[in-house]
């Protein structure tokens, strides 16, 4: 029944007296009250694992902008289907929609992994998800999932994730020669990265990753930050933790829905799921400065792991591999022109930005002296 008809026909008969009235006019939440449109949502994360926060964070945005109509029914990595079949099932329509990274659909097309595990050309991810809504991205992801691979989904991208570590060791790695031939977990194009290191890569969720380092499956490994590598046990399997790394700097999360589910909400419903993106975004880069920093300072403090940053001999080598990789994955016409538009957007964004902030580091050392040596 719809509720502006009821609501004036009850009033039209005179079923209720002036002050009746009033109060029902003043409690339009008794008056929308009704079963709210459920959004089944399945994450890429363990159910213990930052992204599951993220997540929820989204979901509560989403239930209180839409003063209780929608209700993202949230589930983690496993529940419904793989951290890596979120995709197809949000297409099919198994699921309503997914929060997951593009990374993990990159086998379908390796331009997926251009909206956030590419090469950075110089820029963090702030800067590709400013690229992503200003530079032209926005159109270029609707070309590929639309256009080229034919999917009935869409897609929007939150949290400009801190660049991720270069990972877990069970000895120091200093050089490129320290790193060949080990057995390492990266997705995306990050595993093409590794490889042209000389790498020997292996693709897995961030649920499997601590039985792979005991079983001997890995020997080294990245997941994404402080706070979800604490939580799967990261600390248990390598005490050596390198930060600073070039094959995942400018990561963002996507969150991805079915294309006749989304069509077949009504408008203003349409822009809170796509505008709470944006909120989010911002909720979950304070959530993670948060967390990851008090993460990483038990890590040190309480588990005895070693904090090191990764050296310039490998981040040079990071470099020099995407040099290597960059015509290979340009032969492609979609990722050349797609990479074509990123650096120029970083050409001309990270200049300013360069340019115009001073050194925190420089600060930072001197309220805080001795601290950054590792």
């Amino acid at each position: 029944m719809d509720q502006g008809v009821s609501r004036r026909g009850f009033l039209k008969a005179g079923a209720v007296g002036p002050a009746s009235a009033a109060a029902v006019l003043a409690t339009p939440s008794v008056l929308r009250a009704q079963s709210p449109i459920v959004v089944k949502m399945q994450t890429s994360w363990p159910s213990t694992d930052f992204g599951m926060d993220a997540a929820k964070a989204y979901a509560d945005c989403i239930r209180a902008m839409s003063g209780g109509r929608l209700a993202i029914e949230l589930t983690p990595a496993g529940a419904i289907v793989g951290a890596f079949q979120v995709l197809d099932a949000v297409h099919d329509g198994v699921l309503d929609a997914a929060h997951t990274v593009p990374a993990y659909w990159y086998g379908k097309h390796k331009g997926a992994s251009l909206f956030g595990t590419g090469p950075v050309f110089g820029g963090s991810a702030t800067v590709m998800l400013a690229w992503i809504h200003q530079g032209g991205g926005m159109e270029l992801y609707r070309e590929l999932t639309q256009d080229i691979l034919g999917l009935n989904t869409y897609g929007f991208f939150a949290f400009p994730m801190p660049a991720q570590p270069l990972g877990w060791f069970k000895e120091p790695v200093t050089a490129v020669a320290d790193i060949k031939g080990l057995k390492y977990r990266t997705v995306g194009l990050a595993a093409d990265l590794m490889q042209k290191m000389g790498m020997n890569v292996v693709q897995l969720p961030g649920g499997e990753i601590a039985s792979a380092m005991e079983r001997g499956v890995i020997d080294a490994f990245e997941f994404n930050n402080p706070s979800s590598d604490m939580s799967f046990g990261a600390q248990d399997t390598a005490k050596n933790y390198f930060l600073s790394s070039y094959h995942q700097a400018s990561e963002l999360y996507e969150i991805i829905f079915n294309k006749d589910f989304f069509d077949g909400l009504e408008e203003d419903l349409q822009a809170i799921l796509r505008y709470g993106v944006d909120a989010v975004s911002t909720i979950n880069t304070a959530m993670a400065l948060n967390t990851y920093s008090m993460s990483l300072q038990k890590l040190k403090d309480e588990h005895g792991v070693r904090l090191h940053r990764t050296s310039k001999a490998l981040l040079d080598a990071q470099l020099r591999a995407w040099d290597a990789l960059i015509p290979e994955l340009e032969r492609d016409d979609f990722i050349r022109r797609c990479m074509d538009s990123q650096r120029a957007w970083v050409e001309r964004v990270v200049f300013y930005e360069l340019m115009n902030a001073p050194d925190y580091a420089f600060a930072y050392d001197h309220y805080f002296p001795g601290k950054l040596k590792l």
